[in-house]
């Protein structure tokens, strides 16, 4: 019986957690209407967590591009396929790899970064400061955080992709000589707008939303002090992650049944 009630009292802090976040998330969604008349807000945030991000994500779409053209020629050769290899690179780019790599690169660097930052504000009592100046510190700290992760995630993933692709190439094209004029044929003539390219886009979306939510909200709800911002900063990596494999396995499920 201890056991059965340990368990269900896990399963009801979850669950109560989860729903503060829910009720958090829709307390920072009201408050990003006042973003309007603070932009500069959002774009110094678009700049720290996009922008310092941009070299892991180049350099890691550089070489997941190479990986994927070496060992997609690998076995499209043993079917003479091998001139497919810039749409194989393409769609695995494009519609699995670039979103979710990027996020949870995303989550790995500026989503910890968010975490640690929120947290030692509330450690320091920056946010109990804020307060006490009548300052709403969700509206003028979390908000834009959470618009900078939702419009950074959708452009990190497209360049992901677009380096990947490169990668591949440079591997393909350049080291194992396969055509250049099929690889960029079969890629153009094979990756479809709709069912691909914006998949992959929505994706992105919303693995930003996700992952940027729960940074700020483990960061806001962290224990104020330097233990439990380390903490709650690895929960920010741990949580991301999982809910990005989670969410990419549910949604490339409904986009395939779609189509």
């Amino acid at each position: 019986m201890n056991a059965i009630a340990n368990l269900g009292r896990i399963f009801l802090s979850a669950l109560e957690r989860l729903g503060r976040a829910g009720l958090f998330l829709a307390e920072t969604a009201a408050g990003t209407v006042t973003l309007v008349r603070r932009f500069p807000l959002v774009m110094q945030q678009v700049y720290a967590v996009g922008v310092l991000t941009l070299l892991i994500i180049l350099v890691s779409g550089l070489f997941v591009g190479m990986v994927l053209g070496l060992q997609g020629y690998n076995t499209l050769v043993r079917f003479g396929a091998e001139d497919s290899l810039g749409l194989l690179v393409a769609l695995s780019l494009v519609r699995e790899l670039g979103p979710v790599v990027t996020a949870l690169l995303f989550a790995g660097r500026a989503g910890s970064a968010l975490t640690a930052e929120i947290g030692l504000m509330k450690a320091t009592e920056q946010i109990a400061g804020m307060e006490m100046m009548a300052v709403d510190p969700v509206k003028r700290v979390i908000a834009p955080r959470l618009v900078a992760g939702i419009i950074a995630m959708p452009l990190l993933a497209a360049l992901f992709s677009a380096i990947g692709v490169l990668g591949g190439h440079l591997v393909g094209v350049g080291l194992l000589g396969v055509d250049a004029g099929a690889f960029w044929s079969q890629m153009q003539s094979g990756v479809d707008f709709q069912e691909d390219i914006m998949s992959g886009v929505l994706k992105s979306l919303v693995f930003g939303v996700v992952c940027t939510w729960i940074a700020v909200f483990e960061g806001y709800d962290a224990v104020p002090t330097s233990e439990g911002v380390a903490t709650a900063t690895n929960h920010t990596v741990v949580y991301s992650s999982l809910a990005v494999l989670a969410i990419d396995f549910i949604m490339t499920s409904l986009l395939l049944t779609e189509v």
